[in-house]
């Protein structure tokens, strides 16, 4: 009989809860599940926040993390899995960091927990109560984690650099949404 130990208990939990979570708010974008928007409704608050095309940028977040969740909540192509929440909250990030870090405000806690939740999981490993364990680990080999995180990262700064560039033309050429504006206040030095 195998014996699992309080680390495959924990990472089970844990793949659970966040995985779990970060499927539910991916068919909220999808399909409009748990009082979400469905493609149409979040494809015009990402066009409304810099992100074009609209419904193809709630698409890509959608499925990140509906799969990446689902992925990780079964333990299986777990650095894939891990590499593909943490780039979708990364990008839910860039747009809540004008509010602060606080959630309640309106900040980025919410994304940054979850994201760092997903790439904790994709380096560390699935554990053996997942499906990974199982199969023999033919989804979850070490040098899929450095593979899977800098592809999600280089993707991620490609998608989130080109919303703060185009956000910032508005800006300048007075298109800009105001609420926008603090985003590049704060990030310009001042002399």
């Amino acid at each position: 009989m195998t014996f699992y130990d309080r680390r495959d208990l924990g990472l089970l939990l844990l793949r659970l809860g966040a995985g779990g979570v970060l499927a539910a708010h991916g068919t909220q974008k999808l399909f409009g599940w748990f009082g979400g928007h469905g493609i149409e409704g979040t494809g015009q608050f990402m066009e409304s926040v810099g992100y074009r095309p609209g419904k193809t940028s709630a698409t890509a977040a959608g499925l990140a993390e509906t799969g990446g969740g689902t992925l990780l909540a079964l333990g299986l192509a777990t650095p894939a899995a891990g590499a593909a929440a943490a780039g979708a909250m990364a990008g839910a990030a860039a747009v809540h960091t004008p509010n602060g870090f606080f959630n309640q405000e309106g900040g980025y806690e919410y994304a940054a927990t979850l994201g760092l939740a997903a790439v904790g999981l994709a380096v560390t490993g699935p554990g053996r109560l997942s499906l990974d364990h199982a199969l023999g680990h033919v989804l979850d080999r070490g040098w899929m984690v450095p593979a899977a995180l800098g592809v999600a990262a280089a993707a991620t700064a490609v998608v989130v650099g080109t919303r703060v560039k185009r956000l910032q033309q508005e800006s300048e050429s007075g298109g800009g949404e105001g609420e926008d504006d603090a985003l590049f206040d704060e990030a310009t030095p001042t002399s």
